[in-house]
């Protein structure tokens, strides 16, 4: 990486760098995750994140680990309805497998030899007694013996470890008021956890993604749940109307992918919220800035006609922005000429990163929208390279003459801009 695109990565990733600290964060990864190639440099990410003052809960599983060693054991697998049917030969196996990983991704946490990515680093990680559990019970007349649910979470436990800068790991284990214990799903415990902390991510690495929308809403989500079995999409579903209100699924298999979703706009995975991650809304004076910072390129190549910080925050409330997590992508402006039954649009701009994706037509249908309940019957607009794309949008060549008199009298000659206008329907 050359020190301009590192310097220009910072200066993109400060905002998120901002807004995750003290921020918590429940990540649970599979069994086939630790197994991977990239689980080290997944350790070494997490500690990058503590080191920056995020709170972390982690969560893992242990299925293909505990798989193996009841096969070298001549134990009988079994799962009905998803779930491990845990007898007492399997609950000695599982035991012995989650303990194992415990201790293995603890020593992971502890490196930190110098010239390595973790060089100096001081992490505490700790784990307990943390998530009671109640057994599965007999369903469809299988009995699921030592297999279990969450029954409670440990929220106080947590935070007191939380607050010291600890990391909190926790096994796909509970434990019951009498002793016993449980085997549960790693997921399962990761969405109690993250809804019972009110956690602002859940974050969940593991089978790739790639057939599903970079973004979701819950809504979305249950229409696909209508036809495919996602257990994870299941459980960040649940997490969402459990209050956390942002849920990550991600693709073990793209190293570096869990940096690249918190600190990029447009992330690695697949991000399921409650709401749209992606809005158009009316501007306040709150955006200036960034409607400054977005057409100032437009500006400077003669597409848009330059506008003061002043001017822009005089009318601001023409202005109707698209917002992508928190940074603005596009913007346009609406002014209406009530007594001559006509609104210009004016300083439609889409990011560049986000042209050939909709976002022009989605803006301009939403201002359309506001000037049909103005009850305004034609829209203009003056552009000097945009005219092929308007013309596709149903806008037709017009006159100077054609334009209201308050606008005729304004109209830069020098500029040369095309005028072209739609019917509104």
């Amino acid at each position: 990486m050359t020190n301009a695109s590192t310097t220009s990565w910072f200066r993109a990733a400060a905002p998120y760098i901002h807004a995750h600290r003290g921020a918590t964060f429940v990540i649970a990864f599979d069994g086939e995750t630790i197994a991977s190639a990239y689980f080290d440099n997944l350790i070494h990410d997490l500690a990058l994140l503590n080191s920056l003052g995020i709170r972390l809960v982690l969560v893992y599983g242990a299925r293909p680990q505990i798989e193996h060693q009841c096969k070298s054991h001549n134990i009988a697998i079994n799962y009905h309805q998803g779930l491990r049917i845990t007898d007492d030969a399997s609950l000695k196996i599982v035991k012995s497998v989650i303990g194992k990983l415990r201790l293995d991704i603890e020593a992971k946490l502890s490196f930190s030899l110098p010239h390595t990515p973790m060089a100096d680093t001081r992490i505490r990680c700790v784990s307990g007694n943390l998530v009671m559990a109640q057994p599965v019970g007999i369903r469809e007349g299988v009995d699921f013996e030592h297999t279990g649910e969450v029954r409670r979470i440990d929220t106080d436990g947590i935070e007191q470890q939380l607050v010291q800068d600890n990391i909190v790991l926790l096994p796909p284990l509970g434990y019951s008021p009498t002793g016993e214990i449980f085997n549960l799903s790693a997921e399962a415990i990761a969405t109690s956890v993250a809804s019972e902390l009110q956690a602002d991510k859940l974050i969940m690495i593991g089978d790739s993604q790639t057939d599903l929308a970079q973004e979701l809403t819950v809504q979305q989500a249950n229409e696909i749940l209508k036809d495919i079995d996602n257990p994870s999409l299941k459980s960040a579903v649940t997490a969402c109307k459990s209050g956390v209100q942002r849920v990550h699924l991600l693709d073990r298999s793209k190293d570096g992918a869990l940096l690249q979703e918190l600190f990029s706009r447009d992330g690695a995975g697949t991000l399921i919220s409650a709401s749209s991650f992606e809005t158009i809304r009316q501007a306040s004076i709150d955006d200036v800035c960034g409607i400054l910072e977005l057409i100032q390129p437009l500006e400077d190549n003669g597409t848009l006609v330059k506008r003061s910080r002043e001017h822009l925050e005089i009318e601001i409330d023409h202005f109707t922005v698209m917002e992508r997590d928190g940074t603005i992508v596009a913007c346009g402006a609406l002014y209406p000429y009530p007594n001559n039954d006509i609104a210009e649009i004016a300083c439609l701009a889409v990011a560049s990163d986000y042209q050939r994706h909709g976002r022009g037509e989605q803006l301009l249908s939403a201002i359309e929208q506001q000037a049909n309940l103005l009850g305004l019957r034609y829209l203009c607009v003056l552009t000097t390279q945009t005219e092929h794309w308007f013309v596709e949008h149903g806008f037709s060549h017009a006159k100077i003459s054609d334009l209201p008199i308050e606008k005729q009298q304004l109209y830069n000659y020098q500029r040369n801009a095309k005028v072209f206008s739609k019917t509104l329907d």
